[in-house]
């Protein structure tokens, strides 16, 4: 079954939003990104935003060109996004400015951005839900 316009529409804005998010975690806004890791994560904040942006390259080149596996890669997105929320959790709990939200109410706002994208990467793949082959609709006797 061929994928819908809009959904194909929008698995490209999604595989296209993944891939210049983890460009941006490499280069310009690379400091503000180390404001999303938690102090007291184990791991040094340069290397897991290095390390997520990579992954989310790969992730937003995979949403592009694994057509024959949407699914699969939009559930591992959704995955990703899940796992990077308490960064965003995190940022708001403690405060920290970085992207321009210096104050709560913008954090705060942020937070409720993630559940949607989560729904986006799902929608956009077509796990969810799922596409359906029509029925041809049946003549009344």
């Amino acid at each position: 079954m061929a994928e819908p316009r809009v959904r194909l529409v929008g698995r490209v804005l999604l595989g296209l939003f993944l891939t210049a998010a983890g460009v941006t975690h490499l280069g310009p806004l690379r400091v503000e990104f180390r404001g999303q890791v938690p102090s007291w994560f184990p791991v040094d904040a340069d290397l897991v935003v290095l390390v997520s942006g990579v992954v989310e390259i790969v992730l937003g080149l995979a949403v592009l060109l694994l057509r024959s596996r949407r699914r699969v890669v939009g559930v591992v997105v959704a995955l990703f996004l899940v796992a990077v929320f308490p960064g965003n959790l995190w940022q708001y709990l403690d405060g920290v400015p970085a992207f321009g939200l210096d104050d709560d109410g913008a954090r705060l706002t942020r937070l409720f951005f993630q559940p949607l994208l989560i729904l986006w990467a799902l929608w956009a793949t077509g796990v969810w839900p799922p596409v359906r082959a029509r029925q041809p609709v049946a003549a009344s006797p």
